[in-house]
């Protein structure tokens, strides 16, 4: 069973992102209070959960969630400030447009950068801990994923519609033989040292 709460504030929220070892596409963050009363036995870190399960998850979350909000941070931020930086300014821009607004934060991970006057605590892992963790979870990846199969229609060859822009051989294989384009991060490691491009 999840917990409820970690603080013991009602307007606790929790945040947490999708797509940092991508090397495709956005990094992306939910942000999502849940009512006191939430319960629901499927809620859990999206990763431990089938697909079809996550997106019924989200119209359940979002039906029932005081507020939540979801964030994508785009490749030319990422190359510009850093993808462990891009991935806390999308948990963050999340955060800060919810209403009610919180008293007090919980982050999945172990780095964040304090919001002014909001109390935090990161939880390692915390998405397999706390509802409302998982559920930003849920909302981060249902979300991200709805947006590799967006941009999938622009550049099949890539198959983001099932590897999401993760690293998986059949991506590497494409970009060896297509080359990356405008949704590559460009300053990640793209290929095996040994399959250098030369761009």
């Amino acid at each position: 069973m999840l917990l409820k709460n970690y603080s013991g504030h009602i307007l606790e929220a929790g945040t947490d992102e999708a797509g940092r070892g991508c090397i495709a596409g956005p990094v992306t963050a939910a942000a999502v209070i849940l009512p006191e009363d939430f319960e629901n036995d499927f809620v859990n870190d999206s990763k431990q959960i089938t697909s079809k399960l996550r997106y019924k998850l989200r119209e359940v979350i979002e039906e029932k969630a005081l507020t939540y909000k979801v964030t994508h941070i785009y490749e030319d931020v990422i190359e510009e400030i850093n993808i462990l930086h891009a991935s806390i300014k999308a948990m963050t821009e999340s955060v800060k447009v919810l209403n009610p607004y919180p008293d007090f934060l919980i982050i999945d991970g172990n780095k964040f950068t304090p919001i002014p006057n909001l109390p935090y605590q990161c939880v390692v892992k915390g998405d397999c801990k706390y509802l409302s963790l998982a559920a930003a979870s849920i909302l981060a990846k249902t979300y991200r994923d709805d947006y590799m199969d967006k941009i999938h229609e622009e550049f099949p060859m890539y198959n983001w519609k099932k590897n999401k822009g993760y690293p998986t051989k059949e991506h590497r294989d494409a970009i060896k033989e297509y080359g990356p384009c405008k949704y590559h991060r460009m300053s990640f490691k793209l290929l095996p040292d040994q399959l250098k491009l030369d761009l």
